[in-house]
């Protein structure tokens, strides 16, 4: 049989920049080698494939891949796979539920154009810091930096999770942001640390390139086959968690943005919305657009 699937540009309302996302629609029947195969295949930083809910209030389960192995959760695959199924289903919910592996997710999608919408959702688990990093020197060199360009403000690089493990990073200038590469056998030392097996950094900085955003950042993940991702909405649903300690913000809503891609010529853009009460994080939310660029048949 032939499956239909669709490619997304996400955290952007421009084709050919952002994330590129692929999902597979009709995904009964496939088994988790299928999927994995069909993932390294299409070889972007994620596949979704969209099945049947459990539930019957909710809209659909989603299984989402990288070209290395499945994860839980992922913030540009719901995002896209959010802004899809609103546009294929013009006369449908513009707010539903979505079953991943890490439990349901509750999305809000605004239609933009005929192949251009925006999608936030609520973050399932709020982000926590779940463990510390290597000293700045073995931090540096895993990223084939100095010492000194460690850290900045109250910031402290952490490891963080709000359902996938990120090492996130503070450095002190979008100039070391940009110079940064992982190092081989000395960025494995320096950030497989934790139990999940899910070695990666995503560093960032305060110093963006639009002033109106308030990070700038990259993300490495090369032992899943993503050397860099253009856009990480898990990892800025992490990095929550590392805002909230260093800036401990005063109740209310907050929203900033941060832009990620801009190393790789893919320029994305990704909010980050929290809600805190009595001085802790009630709620968080990851947000941005996503266009449709191709659709077709997988004949797999």
């Amino acid at each position: 049989m032939t499956r239909r699937f669709h490619t997304l540009d996400v955290f952007t309302g421009r084709a050919l920049t952002g994330n590129p996302l692929a999902v597979v629609l009709d995904a009964e029947g496939l088994d988790d080698q299928r999927m994995q195969a069909i993932a390294r295949e299409f070889n972007l930083s994620e596949t979704v494939f969209v099945g049947a809910s459990a539930h019957p209030d909710n809209l659909a389960s989603l299984r989402i891949f990288t070209p290395g192995r499945e994860i839980p959760f992922a913030g540009h695959p719901t995002v896209g796979t959010a802004v899809l199924l609103g546009l294929l289903n013009p006369n449908g919910a513009r707010e539903f539920i979505l079953e991943e592996k890490i439990g349901v997710v509750s999305c809000d999608v605004q239609v933009l154009g005929p192949d251009h919408g925006h999608a936030t959702f609520t973050l399932p688990r709020l982000p926590e810091c779940i463990g510390a990093l290597p000293d700045n020197t073995t931090l540096a060199a895993g990223l084939g930096l100095q010492e000194g360009d460690i850290g900045f403000g109250t910031y402290k690089p952490g490891l963080y999770s709000a359902g996938n493990p990120f090492r996130c990073v503070p450095l002190r200038s979008r100039d070391a942001v940009s110079r940064a590469c992982p190092q081989g056998e000395a960025f494995a030392r320096a950030f497989d640390v934790g139990t999940d097996g899910f070695t990666n950094a995503f560093v960032y900085c305060a110093d963006p390139i639009d002033p109106a955003h308030a990070f700038h950042a990259r993300m490495f993940a090369p032992s899943v086959g993503v050397p860099e991702d253009p856009a990480t909405g898990a990892a800025a649903a992490a990095f929550a968690g590392a805002f909230m300690d260093a800036e401990k913000p005063a109740d209310g809503h907050h929203t900033f943005v941060i832009e990620q891609g801009d190393a790789m010529g893919r320029p994305s853009r990704i909010t980050v919305s929290i809600d805190v009460v009595d001085g802790r994080l009630r709620e968080a939310q990851i947000g941005g657009q996503a266009v449709i660029v191709s659709e077709g048949r997988l004949r797999a």
